[in-house]
């Protein structure tokens, strides 16, 4: 039976990133990413990379009732809001305050469905252990992580709508996860997360986007964007603009970004100064699976 739908977003990627840097490998590689894309964005790397992005993309669907085992349509949805969000071509995009239009980006990313899988399963519910990676756990092994970007959907425990793991990361869990009443725009996608941007969420931190509060709640925190207003906290549900926070009036938080926790309808923006991390990501950490370029 499927959890109740969450009073607003939760995500998990802070708390699998922090488990992470527990190791040295990962440490490590975080370190040399960001050393990277700092090089990136100080030599305008962006600009070399004019062209359109293809990511091959799989679905894993894990069911253990039928209601999780959603139909090819709420997949194909997804995919869909995938490529308006990072093309910057979604209609709600008319949405953006002016104050921002000027800084709104296109990431020049599309996603191509190769494959969908379907395994049943005996787990209830996930959680960000990553149980649902792994056919020892009764999960599904990822296709090859370094060709294709793979996504789980799955049911999840605790209210939690998702989680990616950063570039960096171990290769055998390597992807994002998104509870399957947070995928797509029909079939099982139950409001207000029924617009497909739990994944947008998600593979933007797949491709080294962090929350747009910088994960702290002192107005210290950064997403390492400097077109991203400072806010002190995430945001929920629908807010009004302007909504200020850390003395960052007239305007205020930037809370329509894809990387806070507002309702799906309440975000519709990356910026460009997160089009370049994402850019850095592709041409450094994810440069395998981004050498299909058109």
């Amino acid at each position: 039976m499927s959890h109740p739908v969450p009073p607003h977003r939760t995500c998990g990627t802070a708390e699998v990133h922090h488990r992470l840097l527990e190791r040295r490998l990962y440490q490590h590689n975080r370190i040399d990413i960001e050393l990277f894309t700092s090089r990136f964005q100080y030599l305008g790397g962006a600009d070399q990379r004019t062209s359109i992005t293809v990511i091959p993309t799989v679905v894993h669907i894990l069911y253990k009732d039928d209601a999780a085992n959603i139909a090819e349509v709420q997949v194909r949805s997804q995919i869909d809001v995938l490529n308006q969000d990072f093309r910057a071509t979604n209609p709600d995009r008319s949405k953006v305050p002016d104050v921002w239009n000027g800084v709104t980006g296109d990431a020049r990313i599309e996603f191509k469905l190769e494959t969908i899988t379907r395994t049943q399963t005996q787990v209830a519910a996930f959680s960000t252990d990553d149980g649902m990676k792994s056919a020892a756990t009764g999960g599904v092994d990822p296709w090859n992580t370094e060709r294709y970007l793979n996504i789980w959907v799955c049911e999840l425990s605790g209210g939690l709508l998702g989680y990616a793991q950063f570039p960096g990361g171990p290769p055998e869990t390597d992807g994002v996860v998104v509870w399957h009443r947070a995928f797509g725009t029909n079939g099982t996608a139950a409001a207000p997360f029924h617009f497909g941007r739990t994944a947008t969420h998600e593979v933007g931190h797949w491709l080294n986007l962090f929350h747009i509060w910088g994960d702290r709640l002192d107005c210290l925190g950064t997403d390492q964007v400097a077109d991203t207003p400072t806010q002190q906290a995430p945001n929920y549900g629908k807010p009004t603009f302007p909504k200020v926070s850390c003395n960052n009036a007239p305007n205020g938080d930037m809370f329509m970004n894809y990387m806070d926790y507002t309702d799906d309808e309440a975000m519709f923006m990356f910026t460009q100064g997160q089009v370049v991390r994402m850019q850095a990501a592709l041409d450094g950490p994810r440069a395998a699976i981004a050498r299909t370029t058109t």
